[in-house]
């Protein structure tokens, strides 16, 4: 595909958007219902093109283990996909709704009424879900999307996208709603983040890499998903069996999120406790620790931790670890290498909590909770497409409300401005 034939491509999708945009809760969930029973219909279509790129995931790509557990699909996964159309058909539709009305003194009545973006470019890797949930979350708040996803999941894209495609034009939508850019040249992507004018908002999903070039190269909005450099950190007076709890959670349940913990930071007070109960834990669970020179002095079963490390999303079972000698210090430490995803303190002590909440600045700050409840279902929006790190125009888990812009819509009677 050349940039002409990706243009004219793109310029489809957004005729349809303006079909899309217009469409009652009745139509779109019509369509989503479509998707539904075509997702479990041709499932082991689905199962066949997923073998084929895990097939070549060891022998072209040389995938991590944590990328091909992304990669994988299984017959549950691809059951749950549908489960997650239907959890989105029963959510209220974020368009057209009234979010702000007032008459002026001279009789004009002022509705603020929300309205779709109109075409979204989801650009991420890896995760062939992210096809189905990208879709069907554009296609309830009315937005139409051009998907461009890994090379690692070509063949399972495509079948996705097919099979969308084909749902929609059984209930009269068009198929270019749902667009996948299924060539690898990276050179599209280019083409993509300067088609402003036709795309209207950009959302990159994965690697801190990918992320950063998204936003760098740009002319189109873009929602930055940041990437998850989360903290953990056991205050002196945290009770031990809840830190036992939310770190084994945090780090070991699911390493290759982005809401999964990299880093844990220990109060000297309790770092005996926690070595004694924890971190045997850590070790059965396959959790390689890599940690400071002062937590090296106190369990000397550990990799030295370089700087490197402090800043590193590992999505993989290894931690880094350091020693603090108060939430002060902790707090300083977050700041210089958060990527404002998810940070973690777990204390008894109120003012303590209190200061690592009003000084830190990310998306979400929990207090005596794991740090992979960052998460649009978890959260209770019903789905998310990413977690937003920036301040604007959303931030934490996006749910459908964050795919919706809005408008004003002025009443008059006649009334000229003096």
């Amino acid at each position: 595909m050349n940039s002409l034939e990706l243009k004219q491509a793109c310029l489809q999708v957004k005729e349809a958007s303006k079909f899309l945009g217009i469409l009652d809760t009745k139509a779109k969930n019509k369509a989503l219902q479509a998707i539904h029973d075509a997702l479990l219909l041709h499932k082991d279509a689905i199962l066949k093109a997923n073998k084929q790129d895990m097939e070549r995931a060891d022998a072209v790509y040389n995938l991590s283990t944590s990328m091909k557990e992304r990669l994988l699909l299984s017959d549950k996964k691809i059951s749950d996909m549908a489960l997650g159309v239907k959890q989105v058909m029963d959510l209220p539709d974020p368009v057209f709704q009234i979010i702000g009305e007032h008459t002026l003194s001279n009789g004009l009545e002022i509705i603020k009424e929300t309205t779709p973006f109109g075409v979204i470019a989801m650009i991420y890797e890896s995760r062939p879900n992210v096809t189905v949930d990208a879709a069907v979350l554009c296609i309830k708040s009315g937005n139409a999307c051009i998907l461009r996803g890994g090379k690692e999941a070509h063949y399972t894209n495509e079948i996705l996208t097919i099979i969308m495609q084909k749902a929609l034009e059984s209930v009269q939508i068009p198929a270019q709603v749902v667009y996948s850019v299924l060539d690898s040249s990276r050179e599209l992507i280019q083409d993509i983040l300067h088609m402003r004018g036709i795309i209207d908002l950009v959302i990159p999903r994965g690697s801190k890499q990918l992320i950063q070039t998204v936003i760098s190269d740009s002319i189109i909005p873009v929602i930055e998903t940041g990437s998850g450099v989360c903290h953990t950190y056991i205050d002196k007076e945290a009770d031990i069996e809840k830190a036992e709890a939310i770190i084994i959670n945090a780090k070991v349940q699911k390493p290759s999120v982005c809401n999964a913990m990299e880093t844990l930071l220990v109060h000297r007070h309790i770092a005996p406790l926690v070595i004694e109960k924890i971190f045997p834990l850590l070790k059965q669970h396959g959790v390689e620790l890599r940690g400071d020179a002062q937590i090296a002095s106190l369990y000397s079963s550990i990799k030295p931790a370089t700087e490197e490390d402090w800043s590193t999303e590992y999505n993989d079972l290894i931690l880094s670890i350091k020693i603090v000698d108060s939430v002060e210090e902790a707090v300083k430490h977050i700041i210089v290498y958060s990527t404002h995803h998810s940070e973690c303190i777990v204390s008894e002590n109120k003012d303590n909590v209190a200061f690592f909440m009003n000084h830190i600045d990310a998306a979400c700050l929990y207090h005596n909770a794991s740090t992979r409840f960052t998460d649009g279902f978890e959260f209770g929006f019903g789905a998310e497409i990413g977690i937003s790190t920036q301040k604007l125009h959303v931030r934490g888990p996006m749910g459908l409300d964050s795919l919706v812009t809005y408008k004003y819509k002025v009443f008059g009677n006649g009334q000229v401005r003096k």
